[in-house]
């Protein structure tokens, strides 16, 4: 038996030992297979939860309902708004604790409302070493079990056992919410979500599968993967995202010419990352850049 498959066994029989579990599902790779191997080893207790909100985009919650009928285990969803919260509208760089601490609180209570004690989410053992994920904190405080991470499944052993599920997301890109696209210290509201969701379903329509549109209060920076750059920087392709993005309610369009990268308007510890933020937006325009000669 492989070290994957023992991993495996060992992660099946645990959630067999449990009663019943609601899994924190986003319908994303990692979640997709707690949910798969929740529903292996306890059928119709196993119940998947998807949380809708505003930072979901609906592209998302729909391909979340599709994934959870392809592995048969029942689908709910729950409704709440970040936007509630002061605190995560302000952005800091705790912005994830406070909506991870959100959306587990929404899980709990659905949970507590099936009578099921176990609430499961997808963090991973490569999680942990990723930087700055506050997100994490959420998950201790709340204590929800995280069976992937308890037995020492890496990102790319999820993505193994997924296939060995066959599941269809099992080389799906990583989605982060869509207030990850708003740089840190920049206000996360509603016209700004439903903008960058705009933008991001045209890249998507128009073939792109690794991309970002990042909100700097009206500029959108494109970010696509390096080898979609190409296609990105195709005159055609160039004189249409212009258009078509600034439609969607955004001032200027530009591409970035590393590619995408996670995170890039995030920050890369606990400290404060606001000043840095501004500077980003305004050094697109103030740079003295040098010429030829």
């Amino acid at each position: 038996m492989s070290a994957v498959s023992e991993k495996l066994a060992a992660a099946r029989e645990d959630l067999k030992s449990r009663d019943g579990v609601l899994i924190a599902f986003s319908g994303g790779v990692d979640s997709s297979v707690v949910a798969a191997l929740a529903y292996d080893a306890l059928g119709d207790d196993a119940i998947a939860c998807t949380a809708k909100s505003e930072t979901l985009p609906a592209a998302e919650l729909t391909d979340a309902t599709r994934v959870a009928e392809e592995i048969g285990i029942r689908h709910e969803i729950v409704e709440f708004s970040e936007l509630d919260s002061d605190e995560f509208i302000q952005n800091d760089d705790m912005r994830c604790y406070h909506c991870r601490s959100m959306r587990l609180g929404a899980m709990y209570d659905r949970a507590r409302e099936l009578g099921i004690d176990v609430v499961c989410d997808g963090t991973n053992a490569s999680d942990v070493g990723e930087g700055h994920r506050p997100g994490l904190r959420a998950v201790e405080e709340l204590d929800a079990y995280s069976p992937l991470l308890e037995h020492d499944i890496e990102k790319s052993e999820v993505r193994e056992i997924a296939r060995e599920y066959d599941l269809s997301v099992a080389d799906k890109p990583s989605m982060a919410c869509l207030s990850s696209r708003i740089p840190t210290g920049l206000e996360v509201t509603e016209e700004r979500l439903s903008r960058v969701e705009k933008a991001e379903r045209l890249l998507r329509t128009w073939g792109f599968e690794q991309f970002r549109v990042r909100d700097h209060d009206g500029l959108a920076r494109i970010e696509v993967g390096e080898e979609e750059l190409e296609t990105a920087l195709d005159p055609d392709f160039v004189r249409t995202a212009r258009d078509h993005i600034e439609d969607c309610g955004f001032d200027h369009v530009t591409l970035d010419l590393h590619g995408y990268e996670t995170g890039s308007v995030s920050p890369e510890t606990e400290e404060p990352a606001e000043a840095e933020t501004e500077d980003v937006v305004s050094n697109v325009f103030d740079a003295d850049y040098p010429s030829v000669d």
